[in-house]
């Protein structure tokens, strides 16, 4: 067996085949990765999103590998109608969590996701259908509410972060908590907005979410010589 702390570092972009489109993205493997975080952007933004970003590099330095990509094309993501089908998003993030499988450098290693406002819930839905090929969800001022009805088969441990001014999102999380069938934890980050703009607010989302992934990514995955 070849372990993965012997594989070389990548940055690359990629377009991601789904169903029915290829979605723009950007993988990046630190050398030894121990996991590969998929992220769902939340309504109205792209792979570009600045605070995605700014989450993924502190995964980077924690060794884990990320995937920031498009769920929708280009057209798709003028119309109102695509941008809130959490059903359709779910599904491409579940073709993507295959296409990551399939992918010679990051086949081996266990996947997580993080998804932010409307992705969150997109994560959480793809999460019920997938199970235990997922190994830990985190949401940023997610909108849990909104996959009510797939939470139940959520059995990944899963961490929802609100901020404490974000109310109306808050008071939706703790709702949603009690209907997640695994571990489960919410944490309410102090001075926090919606959006994390305040100083150090998304510095502790970062923080948070790399240890909640790094607890799950614990046993660093294995691949067989090819």
């Amino acid at each position: 067996m070849t372990r993965w702390s012997d594989a070389p570092p990548i940055d690359r972009e990629v377009i991601v085949d789904v169903t029915d489109a290829g979605l723009a993205g950007r993988l990046v493997l630190p050398a030894g990765a121990i996991g590969l975080v998929l992220f769902a952007h939340g309504s109205g933004s792209s792979r570009l999103s600045p605070r995605n970003v700014q989450v993924a590099e502190c995964l980077h330095a924690a060794r884990m590998g990320t995937l920031l990509f498009d769920l929708l094309t280009e057209s798709e993501s003028r119309i109102r109608a695509r941008i809130f089908d959490i059903p359709r998003l779910a599904q491409r993030l579940a073709d993507a969590t295959r296409w990551s499988m399939r992918q010679p450098e990051a086949g081996g290693l266990r996947i997580g996701y993080f998804g932010a406002s409307t992705g969150a819930a997109a994560a959480l839905f793809a999460a019920s259908q997938l199970r235990e090929a997922i190994a830990a969800v985190v949401s940023r001022g997610g909108r849990p509410d909104l996959a009510m009805p797939a939470l139940p088969s959520v059995v990944a441990p899963t961490l929802l972060i609100v901020g404490s001014l974000d109310e109306d999102v808050l008071q939706l999380n703790r709702l949603a908590l009690g209907r997640l069938a695994g571990e489960r934890r919410l944490e309410v980050v102090a001075g926090a907005s919606h959006l994390f703009e305040e100083a150090g607010t998304l510095e502790r989302v970062a923080e948070l979410a790399t240890d909640w992934f790094a607890a799950h990514f614990a046993e660093i995955a294995v691949r067989p010589r090819s």
